[in-house]
């Protein structure tokens, strides 16, 4: 089932899971009382903070039709790619972890899951393994999306830049009021819960290119899950931490902004399995190949962008396929050789590919001043031929992104890809049934689910 922009996917609703998820009739346990009350209709909790405001924003959260048409996409996207990740090695090393850390770092390993662009946050890989171990539902999901968009945004690019892996320091946080949502936390325990969490706000990009990228991510969903339970079991902490922590890593509260829909400028969809600054170059380089190039015929490689755009490619010459994700030579050479780079490109053997290795030695990269984001301004490339000629070619938005949306026919090339066994189930799923769905597909055998 779609919801009939463009034939993305839609979440389907029944019985209580479509009440909570409208907002209608929610109700929370508050820890002072042991009893249940129904979502308030005014301010009731102390606002002053960074952890309180957005507790409060999360407990009051009623998702309009788009904000669960996005959660639909979300939860689709989310299961195709960790579906994709099941062969992958990573699954040993997981061996015994909590479900939730294992479904996000499965969901994270081939890094083709979904970003949220003003924070450079992949939401969604960690909201929703999280909503899932704890068995909650679209409402669970975008609050915990929305608090990691708005606390990301908060944290800027500087932090971004500074080395910081935005996805773990926003995300620990993030999931703690997705699984606090999830267990019907109070809008007090939800503000504790979120400082509880934060031991866990960590995460360097030096981690790019290895497991610990992957792993990282789960550490934040799991960290989230035990810290709303703390909170849950009445465990103390002080909002205001938020406020000091977030100073402390560069960011600003007063940056923060709960205004808008649930996630504020939608989520950037991945076309190719690899990190986001490379999907505008792959893209611009499918443009200048066209109807055809002969590699061979090339003997030079230009590229020009600006440096922020190119921030999280470490790896000038990789020599795995996990380097491969973070590499902007290697998205170049990926492109030219395979037309569309997918996951048999950024193998260990297609980077050592001969034909690859020529190529990549060939780019030049001229990063330009300035930017403040992965899409910042645009990527030029030009390609000189052995005859004296060149092409060249200009690229501001990649498809996939906000700006630019992939086409129902991308979409469904994307979940084909990543689950042919079971991407038609991906289109029209309830959030009970894709919990379901990850446990059949892939049992985690870990000791401490939710349920």
């Amino acid at each position: 089932m779609t919801d009939g922009a463009g034939g993305l996917p839609k979440v389907v609703f029944t019985g209580d899971e479509a009440a909570s998820s409208t907002g209608e009739a929610v109700q929370m346990r508050d820890s002072s009382i042991g009893g249940l009350l129904a979502e308030p209709a005014g301010m009731t909790a102390a606002t002053e903070g960074t952890a309180n405001r957005l507790a409060a924003w999360a407990f009051r959260l009623t998702p309009s039709p788009d904000d669960l048409a996005l959660a639909g996409r979300a939860l689709a996207d989310t299961l195709a790619v960790t579906l994709a990740a099941r062969t992958d090695p990573i699954r040993a090393v997981l061996a015994g972890e909590p479900e939730a850390l294992q479904w996000a770092a499965l969901g994270h390993v081939l890094d083709f899951d979904d970003l949220h662009m003003p924070s450079t946050t992949h939401i969604s890989v960690v909201c929703v393994p999280t909503v899932l171990a704890c068995g909650g539902d679209a409402r669970a999901y975008l609050a915990g999306a929305g608090v990691m968009a708005r606390l990301g945004t908060a944290l800027g690019w500087p932090h971004y830049t500074a080395g910081w892996h935005a996805t773990c320091t926003a995300g620990a946080q993030a999931a703690a009021v997705a699984a606090g949502v999830a267990l019907r936390l109070s809008e007090t325990e939800l503000a504790t819960a979120i400082a509880l969490a934060l031991p866990a706000a960590g995460g360097v990009q030096r981690a790019f290119g290895a497991h610990a990228k992957s792993l990282q991510v789960g550490f934040a969903a799991h960290a989230g899950i035990r810290a709303a339970r703390l909170a849950a079991a009445g465990a103390t902490a002080d909002p205001l931490a938020v406020d000091q922590w977030l100073r402390l890593v560069g960011g600003d509260p007063e940056r923060l902004d709960t205004g808008g829909p649930a996630v504020p400028d939608g989520l950037a969809i991945k076309i190719f399995p690899c990190c986001y600054a490379m999907q505008r170059p792959i893209a611009a380089i499918q443009d200048l190949v066209g109807d055809g190039l002969a590699v061979e015929r090339i003997t030079r490689i230009r590229v020009s962008t600006p440096k922020a755009t190119i921030a999280p490619l470490i790896h000038d010459r990789p020599t795995t396929g996990l380097q491969a994700k973070f590499s902007l030579p290697y998205a170049i050479a990926a492109a030219l050789l395979d037309g569309h780079p997918g996951f048999a490109s950024f193998t260990d053997a297609a980077v050592q590919r001969p034909a690859a290795r020529r190529l990549v030695d060939m780019v030049e990269v001229s990063a330009l001043p300035g930017g403040d984001g992965l899409l910042a301004g645009e990527v030029h490339i030009e390609v000189d031929l052995d005859d004296g000629t060149s092409r060249t070619v200009t690229l501001d938005q990649p498809p996939g992104a906000p700006a630019r949306p992939p086409t129902a026919e991308q979409l469904a090339a994307k979940l084909a890809d990543c689950a042919p066994d079971a991407h038609h189930q991906l289109t029209d799923l309830t959030w009970e049934a894709a919990r379901e769905l990850l446990r059949t597909a892939v049992p985690t055998h870990a000791s401490n689910r939710m349920d």
